[in-house]
This record gives C-alpha cells, sequence and structure tokens, in this order.
C-alpha cells in the first residue's frame, strides 16, 4: 500500500531533482550551507512531532525514508526521533543531531517559536533544514506543507453546506488546534473568512496539544453552556479532535449534527461512512512527504531548490523561504473512492470491517 501510494504521489508531483545543479540557493535565505556536491552517502534527521495522530507513524515517516533511499539509491540514511508533543524534548533531539553531524534535517515542529533556537544551532553548524508541515521560525532554509487558511476555507464551507437553513437559527462550536502550533492559526484563520457573519459561534475553543480529551472536555463545557438543543453543527480542526467531540455529543443525547474534520484517518473516515462526522480533509501526505525528501536530498547535497520549490513564504523570522504548498480535498462519503482509495491510502476492506460494512455497502463502497 505504502509503495503504491508513493508512486502515485511521485506521478502527480513529477518533480524531478535532475535539473538542480547550483550549490547556491534563490530568495534571501539563499545561502546553502549544505556540503557542497556531497554523494547520495547522505544522513537525513527527520523530526516529527508526536504519535497521537496516525498519520505520523503510518504516513509521513515511511513514505520519507523511501523517497530518501529511492533519490539517493539506497544510500541515504533517515535518522528520526518522535518528541511525543514535547517542545523540550524536540530541542534536544535537535542538539543530538547536531551532534551526530547529519546532513540536513526535516523538522515538523512541537512549537514553531520554542524551535527557533534550535534550529540557529543547526544552521551555525552547517546543517540546513526543511521546515514540514508547520513553518518553523528561526533561519529555514525551505518548507513544504499544504495550504493551510484554504484547509480552514475547506472546513468551514463545507459545514454550512451541510446546515443549510440551520446556520441561521442555531448556533455552532469551534474547535481549534492547539495555540502553539502555527498552522491551527490559519486553519482558524481560513475557517473565520467563511464562517463569521453566516452563522452564530456560541463557543470557541483552542484546544491545548489537539487531544482528543481535551476536545471532549471543552465540548461538554460548550453542551452545558449553551444548552443541546442550541447547537447545530461543531468545526473541528482535526479528526482526532472530532472523535472526542463525537463522544461528548453522544452522551450528552446529541445526534445529527455535522462535524468537520481533517486528516483523513481511517477512524474519522469510519465516521464519515457512518454519518457521524460530516467530512475530513484529505491532505495528499505522499505529495508532502515526497516533496520533504526532494528538498532534503538536493540541499544536502549542495544543490538548488530552483526546480523544486516555485513559491516562496515568509515566516516570522524569515523571508522568502522557498516553498511548496500541496492542495487539499474536502473530503465526504460521495469521494472517498476518488480519494483515499485511490490513492492507496485505505483499502476498502480496512475501512469496512465489519461494523462499518452495512453502512459501507449503503454508499457502494464495496
Amino acid at each position: 500500500m505504502r509503495r503504491a501510494a508513493v508512486a502515485v504521489a511521485a506521478g502527480a508531483m513529477a518533480v524531478s531533482l535532475a535539473a538542480c545543479g547550483s550549490a547556491k540557493e534563490s530568495g534571501d535565505n539563499a545561502d546553502s550551507t549544505g556540503s557542497a556536491k556531497k554523494g547520495d552517502d547522505i544522513k537525513v534527521g527527520l523530526l516529527l512531532p508526536e504519535n497521537a495522530t496516525a498519520r505520523y507513524e503510518k504516513f509521513d515517516r515511511p513514505l520519507i525514508e523511501e523517497k530518501v533511499k529511492e533519490l539517493t539509491n539506497n544510500k541515504g540514511e533517515v535518522v528520526y526521533a518522535n518528541a511525543k508533543q514535547d517542545a523540550s524534548t524536540q530541542n534536544q533531539q535537535v542538539d543530538t543531531m547536531v551532534t551526530n553531524k547529519v546532513d540536513v534535517l526535516i523538522v515538523d515542529a512541537v512549537d514553531s517559536k520554542a524551535i527557533a533556537g534550535s534550529v540557529k544551532k543547526a544552521k551555525d553548524a552547517g546543517i540546513p533544514v526543511v521546515a514540514y508541515d508547520r513553518l518553523a521560525e528561526g533561519p529555514i532554509d525551505a518548507y513544504t506543507s499544504f495550504d493551510n487558511e484554504t484547509v480552514g476555507k475547506t472546513q468551514g464551507e463545507a459545514l454550512l453546506k451541510a446546515l443549510g437553513d440551520k446556520a441561521k437559527d442555531g448556533q455552532i462550536v469551534m474547535m481549534n488546534g492547539s495555540s502553539t502550533d502555527p498552522n491551527a492559526a490559519q486553519f482558524k484563520k481560513g475557517a473565520h473568512s467563511v464562517l463569521d457573519g453566516k452563522v452564530k459561534i456560541g463557543r470557541e475553543y483552542d484546544t491545548k496539544e489537539w487531544k482528543p480529551e481535551n476536545a471532549n472536555s471543552n465540548m461538554e463545557g460548550a453542551i452545558s453552556a449553551l444548552g443541546k438543543d442550541k447547537i447545530v453543527g461543531v468545526y473541528s480542526a482535526n479528526d482526532g479532535m472530532a472523535g472526542g467531540i463525537i463522544t461528548a455529543l453522544k452522551a450528552a443525547g446529541i445526534a445529527d449534527i455535522p462535524v468537520t474534520g481533517q486528516d483523513a484517518e481511517l477512524a474519522g473516515v469510519q465516521r464519515i461512512v457512518t454519518g457521524e462526522q460530516y467530512m475530513s480533509v484529505y491532505k495528499p501526505y505522499p505529495q508532502e512527504a515526497d516533496v520533504a525528501a526532494e528538498m532534503a536530498v538536493a540541499l544536502a547535497q549542495g544543490k538548488s531548490l530552483d526546480s523544486i520549490a516555485k513559491d516562496k513564504v515568509d515566516s516570522p523570522t524569515t523571508k522568502a523561504i522557498p516553498s511548496v504548498l500541496v492542495p487539499v480535498v474536502s473530503l465526504t462519503k460521495d469521494n472517498i473512492k476518488d480519494t483515499v482509495i485511490k490513492d492507496g491510502i485505505y483499502t476498502v476492506n480496512e475501512i469496512c470491517t465489519g461494523k462499518y460494512k452495512a453502512a459501507c455497502d449503503k454508499i457502494g463502497l464495496e
């Protein structure tokens, strides 16, 4: 399944490193600190933020590892560490990577601000840094993620569509992500740009550490404050939190209201099949992982990113970072076949296990 996903992504992106030749980058942060003309025998440090969200261990890590091997004729090595949602641990992991003299770092930051000092340490040691999924602060050399404001807009538009006329009369609850994650702020901004003025937001939360149990507690508080008959829908920034939210809704006897999500986690897709969750945002991880690996290998080998990164993004600390933003898709029960199944993320058998079989049959997943 994983190889199929990588193959699909490679074809979709059609990004080639063949044109990469210069040891100097373009843009304001153009001074590449990778080992110029280094060959395939490189060491890539990969730092992911947590393992509670299914995507990191199931998709991101193995996809990046496979792509690095592919790009380096099986000579490149990926050194991996997971911070388990602890920013201090991640800073220590960067220090260890610097001590072990990796050639490049791919970092998905737990806390985008807290990581800045460690990014500078790496840069000072001659190790370029690719910000992955979240735009870390500090002297970042490259960045790949999804268009996060578009993610929020996609969620907001889907929620309004599901609400229909109910948007005029009831209230929604907004369950945003962690305040330490810059992506969460962008999701929220995108969602507000669609929802504001169209529906009343009864309660809104920034959910500590994106944890489903915290979303569950927040939702219980919202139900208590607003009354269960007043809530017509819930904006949830991701699928994990949606699970906690739906548990709280069920406990309060609230059913048949739309709940959004993001990440197309298996449990989220299964809830979409049964109708408990209205939608998720499918983010093609194979494409994002491929780009991160391509950027990392190019930087480690002292090559230009010009043929890979066509865009530039500013962080609070660094201007004109070479970037690739991967498009996203609104995932509902109507397009499961054309997204996560077609791309090899899940099989029908993985989604349609025992208790989901009847619901799968009903929507044509057979």
